[in-house]
Order: C-alpha cells, then sequence, then structure tokens
C-alpha cells in the first residue's frame, strides 16, 4: 500500500523568515508506520517547494498512492483542505486523511466545508493513524471505521467521532524516521546551518488561557532523555543538522530530565556539533539559576521567553502566573550565562491602546533581551480565553490566524494602527540593536549568530514578507489607514467540539476546585455548629486540624 504525506503551501510571514522548517509531524507518523510494516511511504513539502496546485496535482498523480494524508494548524486548515481536495481530483480512488490540531477540535466545521476528506484523525497521530491504515491495508475499511477510536466522518448524513483515543503512553515506540525529509532544504538563516525539530517531552501542566498545546497533547510525558539524544545524534551525523529547537511547550519542566538531557549531550561530545533552543518559562529560569551555565556547556544558546505582556492585567489574563519585574531579571540571568534571549510580547487585545504598545516597546528595551518578538493574539477557538473573548471576535477567516495579522480590533485603536504600532516597535528595537549592540558585543558566535538573526529580518523586510506587508500594503506610518488585511468575511465559526475531550490539567483543576470547596464547607459548617454546651467542636482526639491530602 502506497501512503503519501503532503505538507501545504501555506506561509503567514511570521516564524518562516528565520528559515526552512522541516515538518517533524511527517517523521513521527512515517517511524511508527515503518515499526507496523509499512515501507511505500512518500512525503512531499508543497510549503517549502512552493509548490502550485498544478504542480502538487501532477506529482500525486505520478506517485498514484493509495492514501494521502494531510496535517493543518489553524491558518493553514484551508490549504490543507485545498491538497486532498486536488487528491479527489486527481488520485479519486485514495483514502483523504486530515490530522492536527485544528481538524481534532472543529471536525464538524472541517468536514461540512470540505465533504471531500473521508476521515479526520483526532489528536496525538502515532497510534490512531497505524490503526487506520492496518484497516486501510486489510481492507476493512470503511466497514470498521466506527471501531476505530480517534477518527471523525461524515457517515449519510451524520457526522460521526469515535470515542477518543489514549494518549500514547509508552513513549519508547517513538522512533520518528528522519530520513523521509530532503535535509539540504531546511536550513537555519541565522547560523547558515541545517535545522530539526525533535521533540522531548508531550504536552504541558500549565493552562494558559490563550494556548492549545496543552488541550491538544491531554498528558504531560517525557521521552527517556538518552531515546531523544540518540535521535539528535542521528539528524547530526547522517543528515547535517547543525542546530535543532526542541519542539516542546516547556522542556524545563521536569528538571531531572532536563538535566540528564544535557548530560547525554555533553557525554557523546554533542556540543561541539550541534547549538539548540528551546522556548520556556520565567519561572523555571529563576529555578536553575544555578544550572544556566551548564545548559550553555550542552549547547543551549537561545531561549525563549514567554514574557508575554508588559502590563501585570495582561499577564493575568493569560495566566502565565508571573510578575512583570521577574522577567527582567530573567533575561538578566540569561545573558549572564551567555544564552541569547528573546521575549515574546502578545498584543491585540481589546485594551490595547497606542500607549500600552509604547509602554512593551519601553520595556523591551529596559531589560535588553537579544530579540524581541511581538505577535499579535490570536484567539484560537478552542482555547479558554477565546470562550470569554468571543463576543468581541469579528473574523473568522481562519487563514489569517496567525499571529501576524490582528484578527481582534482593540477598542480604541483600527487594525491598521496596530500593525503600525507593532512595526514602530519592530525598527526601533532593531535598528538601535544594529547600531550599538550586535556588531560590537559578546563573544564570536553570540556576534555571528546575532548578526545571522539581524540578516534574517531585512531578508525579510525587502521582500515584504515579514508580517505579510506585501500582501496587507502596509509601507509604513503614511499607510496605516490604508492596509487591507484581504479578511474572507463570508467564513463563519462554529462551536469546538470538545465535549469528549479532556486534558489532565483540566482534571487537576477541577480536583483542586473540590478540595477548596470541601475545605470552604468545612470551615463554614465548624463556624455554624456547636455543641450542646456551647463547646466547640473538634476532630478525634481533640484536635482542630484536617487530615492532609495524600
Amino acid at each position: 500500500m502506497r501512503i503519501l504525506f503532503v505538507h501545504p503551501n501555506y506561509r503567514s510571514g511570521g516564524a518562516e523568515i528565520a528559515g526552512t522548517w522541516p515538518p517533524a509531524w511527517v517523521a513521527y507518523l512515517t517511524g511508527h508506520l515503518r515499526q507496523a510494516g509499512f515501507e511505500d511511504i512518500h512525503f512531499i513539502d508543497a510549503m517549502t517547494d512552493e509548490l502550485s496546485d498544478a504542480d502538487l496535482a501532477q506529482k500525486m498523480e505520478a506517485l498514484a498512492p493509495d492514501v494521502v494524508g494531510v496535517t493543518a494548524i489553524t491558518p493553514s486548515i484551508y490549504r490543507a483542505e485545498d491538497v486532498l481536495k486536488i487528491a479527489r481530483d486527481v488520485v479519486p480512488h485514495a483514502v483523504r486523511v486530515m490530522g492536527g490540531v485544528h481538524a481534532t477540535f472543529m471536525y464538524k466545521q472541517v468536514l461540512s466545508e470540505a465533504p471531500w476528506i473521508d476521515v479526520v484523525v483526532r489528536g496525538e497521530g502515532e497510534e490512531i493513524c497505524t490503526n487506520l491504515m492496518l484497516a486501510i491495508q486489510d481492507r476493512r475499511w470503511p466497514k470498521d471505521r466506527h471501531k476505530i477510536l480517534g477518527l471523525a466522518f461524515v457517515d449519510g448524513d451524520e457526522i460521526v467521532a469515535t470515542p477518543a483515543a489514549s494518549t500514547v503512553k509508552d513513549l519508547s515506540k517513538i522512533k520518528p524516521d528522519w530520513s523521509i525529509l530532503e535535509w539540504s532544504k531546511y536550513i537555519y538563516i541565522p547560523l547558515g546551518t541545517r535545522v530539526a525539530i525533535p521533540n522531548l517531552a508531550r504536552g504541558c501542566p500549565f493552562t494558559c488561557s490563550f494556548c492549545s498545546q496543552w488541550k491538544f497533547w491531554r498528558d504531560y510525558r517525557v521521552r527517556d532523555p538518552k531515546a531523544v539524544v540518540d535521535e539528535i545524534e542521528d539528524l547530526v551525523e547522517n543528515h547535517g543538522v547543525g542546530f535543532f529547537i526542541l519542539a516542546d511547550e516547556e522542556p524545563t519542566i521536569n528538571k531531572k530530565k532536563f538535566v540528564a538531557f544535557c548530560e547525554e549531550l555533553i557525554a557523546r561530545d554533542l556540543p561541539h556539533r550541534v547549538k539548540w533552543g528551546i522556548n520556556t518559562r520565567v519561572t523555571d529560569i529563576y529555578r536553575d539559576k544555578d544550572l544556566l551555565k551548564f545548559y550553555r556547556k550542552a549547547g543551549l544558546v537561545h531561549v525563549s521567553l514567554g514574557t508575554e505582556a508588559a502590563a501585570q492585567m495582561k499577564l493575568d489574563t493569560f495566566n502565565k502566573e508571573t510578575k512583570v519585574e521577574e522577567n527582567k531579571t530573567a533575561i538578566r540571568l540569561l545573558r549572564e550565562a551567555d544564552i541569547l534571549v528573546e521575549a515574546q510580547f502578545i498584543v491585540g487585545l481589546d485594551n490595547e491602546t497606542p500607549e500600552t504598545l509604547e509602554e512593551t516597546y519601553r520595556m523591551a528595551w529596559d531589560w535588553q533581551p537579544d530579540l524581541a518578538n511581538w505577535s499579535m493574539y490570536t484567539p484560537w477557538p478552542f482555547t479558554p480565553l477565546f470562550q470569554e473573548l468571543k463576543d468581541q471576535v469579528e473574523i473568522y477567516d481562519f487563514s489569517k490566524y496567525n499571529f501576524v495579522t490582528p484578527i481582534m480590533k482593540p477598542a480604541s485603536m483600527e487594525r491598521g494602527e496596530l500593525l503600525d504600532g507593532v512595526m514602530n516597535n519592530y525598527r526601533r528595537f532593531y535598528s538601535k540593536k544594529a547600531l550599538f549592540h550586535y556588531p560590537w558585543r559578546g563573544t564570536g558566535f553570540r556576534r555571528r549568530y546575532l548578526l545571522g538573526c539581524l540578516y534574517a529580518f531585512l531578508k525579510a523586510g525587502f521582500q515584504r514578507t515579514f508580517y505579510d506587508l506585501g500582501k496587507a500594503g502596509y509601507w509604513g506610518p503614511q499607510t496605516k489607514k490604508s492596509v487591507d488585511f484581504r479578511f474572507d468575511e463570508t467564513r463563519q465559526l462554529a462551536e469546538a467540539q470538545l465535549d469528549d475531550w479532556e486534558a489532565a490539567a483540566d482534571r487537576a483543576t477541577r480536583a483542586k476546585e473540590r478540595r477548596e470547596a470541601v475545605k470552604a464547607q468545612t470551615l463554614e459548617r465548624k463556624a455554624a455548629f456547636k455543641m450542646p454546651n456551647g463547646s466547640e467542636v473538634r476532630v478525634c482526639g481533640g484536635g482542630d486540624q484536617q487530615m492532609e491530602e495524600v
């Protein structure tokens, strides 16, 4: 049986300005399928190759696959749907499969607007996809589709979702096949080297209200650090990778496993051959301040910090559990350890004003991260914050839900003014950095890296790809009132399908709420009730403490 995976051709003007990123999803799915005996697997990266629909159709027809699979995040959903529409037209016998976070939670909308999709894989894909492919290979599809967990499909006039599958419990079975990718295509511009995105852990125990990842992965699990370093060693030795970014939401959560990962890299002398970066939280930098130089020794050179907002009010809205002053200290600690630090700011909520945008700029310059990034708040339709703000959301064109297009309109600003304010922050921050910092400060590696980052910014700026400025018609402050984001206003919103989906963090939150409610109820009863003789109520032995939770 021939399987074809396709990465849809979608670009936003955001993260891709730093290079061409390898689609790790196809390596993880392919590795699991090969363990199950599937060998005839092909991949087309329509995004990196910038394939037109006609070119993709030609390649697809030539391969004549039995299955065509595609994944989609929210902004790429329409292009992913288009890929399977092409498959319907040129290889009509092939089973058409979609996976990814957007289809997982919005499967009713996806199957309604793209009825040519045969089946949606909901959730973590390795085991579900393998079970689906085995059913197709054994000719049990579509007869047995109701028996396979984690699927959604159209049956007659009804959209059916089978019960959610379990998350992958045995992480030793996660063995990605990185050879499915053509590595010469994937270059990290700042260092001019091949780049990979391996995975140390899955999920996140935190519940940031704007994030969907803790919902999607459901359980927080960490892989064996030695197995992950085996992958990295393979990437370095056999595929020429010189830089990797851990795909985890926050790889430092499990300190013991993260330290073991670093120790294993050092033991194999990999830091001399490959550098790497991570995303993490300010609180973990505080916790590990005595280990930061050790992390640098292990090859960690770039940390992206979720500082998120300059105003404490926004930090509280996002459930970040950090204080504004902690951000500055964390950035200083990283710089002192010779680790480049990138500060992430989320802008564009209802309460955004020119003054709050200016505040984020002043804080960014005061904190002195090496890099700063201003991302537009993007209201993923399956996050808790969206439920709170959905009455303010006017745009349901998911192709623009990409962190660079202002989906939300602040109460006191137009979207073009918001974009102009963000561009003004970028201009001022990086102009000063380019003139006074990057060429003159730090070690040779630090200088080379930062100048490489500046080159990536300038390249995207001249090509008008940064923040999709060319498509929006933004050329500077004089055009802020004429910017056209080209929203498809015919798009409508369907409710996210979350009723059969429960994350570990959801369960933990409810359990905590129950414990607090019971304690509060106990205290109320104690205050209200007295013994007949007027004495205070006590537990056995005369004490007044409740038993601790165990």
